[in-house]
């Protein structure tokens, strides 16, 4: 018998412990910091976001960190569910505890206080009064009864004690306080994606990362409608309907089953001067067989529609998927084909042989205006409409891709008209900008048939014999063979690299391959013979006897920079947006938060709770009547549990009050 007990006593011991651990207040404290870390990162690192707009702003190695770290999504995180665990039991703990006692304290006016206890509390005094110790218990009773204590005599071996208390409710702030730190952390963890994370852990639900069609989402990456919470968002076209919201969940996606559908009948936008949204709403039609007839609503921003407990947001905007009619105009050596015509959806996309080449096009955006700075103005605050503009992708057969966005209407430098086109190799990087030359028809025609004669080697041929018989005829031997082939094979290689790389490629090769002492001399006559040669072949089908206009100067000037740089831009073609039909589409938020009226409880506890705390103050007093001499001897204490300097006012006030109740005399 002795044995077992002694074998139990190591198990009470631990059980003891681990419930004082669990009910102290450095635990508790701790909790609370852990969780107010985490909600400054969850506020200053925004959450559920793509996954590549987190590589690209913090690197490769600390995005492995931060993800293992769980911080893309604070509070659904393991870690942080497992601290609001604990929060929720460290303060249970400490709530059983400490309310059986302090519910006694409530009401106990503590009537075996003794005489020695009262002379030493800091706040007292004591005065004689020549009146009975009845009487003058009496007194002092219903003077504190007028100010609220409640009263209880006992009768003492040192004489008469009347034991009083206002404020006992104070102890209720404590316990509101602390069962709203349980209430809310149960209502956090009801509107948590607990479920989904077991889910997972059994195998159960897969986590989808592939851009499929709603339809073709498996069903272990769907969830069926039920009691559980989530906050999801989804991009509905006008005239489309919808009865499913994707959660974003770490690198991928689920997909969430609703209990009604959405169609949104139309969509409407305000801009400022600025281009920047003002404000935009949704007319909506709700479907539900519970219903008798379909819901008609417009939400709005910070005006959403609640229906059978589900909060419906109108949180942003996106293209709905335009038709768009585009013209692919060759920038390569197959640039005598012409300009080709076809139409497309954005979103969508679209394997194409595109000059030569099977490339695959991603229409990704289109946007109806650009309100952007005009670069052309002197003040940079000045705004300009560049006028519809549309992006997408050029991906090759490897999965290399670059981003282009251009826009629709001519933009103007220097007074000549230019088509915009801006390029980039990775979302990291700026768009750098192509500017291609319209003719006075305000077309690309002039500039493709210039382009065409570049790459046309019999056109090219033709002009570098030309200038060859040329510039031998003004030297005195013009019978050296060798010398005529050098310099025509030197005129077509530099049209040959110039179209490779523009000049830059030209001055490269005259660094790099010419002798140094050479460099001075050829060089120059290099870049000056390559001008000629585009000069000439541009000017190939006029007349000789028009004039060259400055206008067409400064169109060749234009070309040739433009010419020059598309090794650079990357495509084989220039698609030019010829027609468009907009079609947009609503952004909605939609939530589930079965623990919203729990956390609301728990915030009206907390504001209660610290209400009581801080304006309900404990106070008691204590006054022991002693009969001495035929006279009565009065120690008068008292104490609060808040704010001692305030209670120096509130006690000398008291003390006031009950001398003159029982007549005025010398203290002491």
């Amino acid at each position: 018998m002795s044995n077992a007990k002694a074998s139990s006593n190591p198990f009470q011991l631990f059980r003891r412990r681990l419930v004082l651990l669990m009910g102290s207040m450095d635990l508790a404290i701790t909790l609370l910091l852990a969780l107010a870390v985490a909600s400054v990162i969850g506020t200053l690192l925004q959450q559920n976001q793509p996954y590549a707009d987190y590589v690209i702003k913090f690197g490769p190695f600390w995005f492995e960190v931060f993800e293992a770290a769980g911080l893309y999504d604070v509070y659904s995180a393991l870690w942080f569910l497992i601290v609001l665990t604990l929060l929720v039991l460290s303060t249970t703990v400490c709530v059983t505890r400490n309310a059986p006692s302090m519910i006694k304290d409530m009401w106990n006016l503590r009537t075996h206080v003794r005489e020695k206890s009262l002379r030493v509390m800091h706040h007292n005094t004591q005065w004689p009064v020549k009146l009975p110790s009845e009487e003058v218990a009496l007194a002092l009773e219903k003077g504190l009864t007028e100010e609220g204590f409640r009263v209880r005599r006992t009768v003492k071996d040192e004489g008469l004690l009347l034991s009083a208390m206002r404020g006992g409710l104070n102890r209720l702030g404590y316990l509101f306080t602390h069962i709203a730190i349980i209430v809310i952390c149960i209502g956090g963890l009801l509107d948590s994606n607990l479920r989904v994370k077991f889910a997972e852990w059994q195998g159960d639900l897969k986590v989808e990362t592939r851009d499929l069609a709603t339809n073709d989402v498996p069903k272990e990456s769907r969830l069926p409608v039920g009691n559980q919470a989530f906050r999801g968002s989804i991009q509905i076209p006008e005239g489309r309907t919808a009865n499913v919201v994707f959660l974003a969940l770490r690198d991928g996606y689920l997909v969430q089953e609703l209990p009604f559908a959405l169609k949104v009948e139309d969509f409407r936008i305000e801009h400022y001067a600025t281009g920047q949204p003002k404000s935009f709403e949704t007319d909506l039609i709700l479907y539900d067989n519970d219903l008798p007839e379909p819901l008609k609503t417009t939400i709005a921003v910070n005006h959403p529609l609640i229906h059978k407990g589900y909060s419906i947001y109108q949180s942003s905007f996106a293209d709905g998927g335009s038709n768009l009619t585009m013209k692919a105009w060759p920038l390569d050596d197959r640039s005598e084909q012409g300009a080709i015509s076809f139409e497309g959806k954005v979103f969508e996309k679209r394997q194409m042989n595109l000059g030569g080449q099977s490339l695959r096009l991603e229409i990704n955006s289109f946007r109806p205006f650009n309100i952007n700075p005009d670069p052309t103005e002197e003040e940079p605050e000045r705004l300009r409409n560049f006028g519809p503009s549309f992006g997408f992708k050029l991906r090759t057969a490897t999965g290399e891709a670059k981003e282009y966005v251009n826009y629709m209407a001519p933009v103007m430098r220097e007074g000549r008209a230019f088509y915009l086109s801006g390029v980039r190799s990775s979302p990291a990087e700026e768009f750098g900008y192509l500017y291609i030359p319209i003719d006075r028809q305000g077309s690309l025609k002039t500039f493709t048939r210039f382009l065409q004669r570049l790459h046309d080697k019999s056109a090219v041929e033709e002009v570098s014999r030309q200038m060859m018989e040329e510039t031998l005829s003004q030297m005195s031997d013009t019978s050296d063979t060798r010398m005529k082939v050098s310099l025509q094979k030197t005129l077509t290689t530099l049209v040959t690299m110039y179209l490779k790389g523009g000049f830059t490629e030209v001055s490269e090769y005259i660094e790099t391959s010419l002798p140094e002492n050479q460099r001075e001399k050829l060089g120059p006559a290099y870049l000056s013979m390559l001008r000629e040669m585009l000069a000439r072949l541009y000017f190939m089908d006029k007349e000789q006897t028009k004039p060259v206009t400055e206008a067409e100067l400064l169109f060749l000037q234009d070309a040739a920079d433009t010419i020059g740089s598309l090794s650079r831009y990357g495509s084989p073609v220039y698609l030019s947006l010829r027609d468009f039909e907009h079609v947009q589409a609503s952004g909605l938020q939609i939530a589930r938060t079965p623990g919203k009226s729990t956390v609301y409880l728990g915030c009206a506890l907390l504001i209660a709770g610290v209400f009581i705390l801080f304006y309900l103050p404990q106070r008691r007093f204590w006054a022991l009547v002693k009969q001495k001499n035929g006279e009565s001897e009065i120690i008068l204490a008292g104490m609060s549990n808040r704010n001692p300097r305030d209670f120096d006012m509130v006690f000398n006030y008291i003390a006031t009050k009950l001398k003159r109740a029982v007549g005025n005399s010398d203290s002491q």
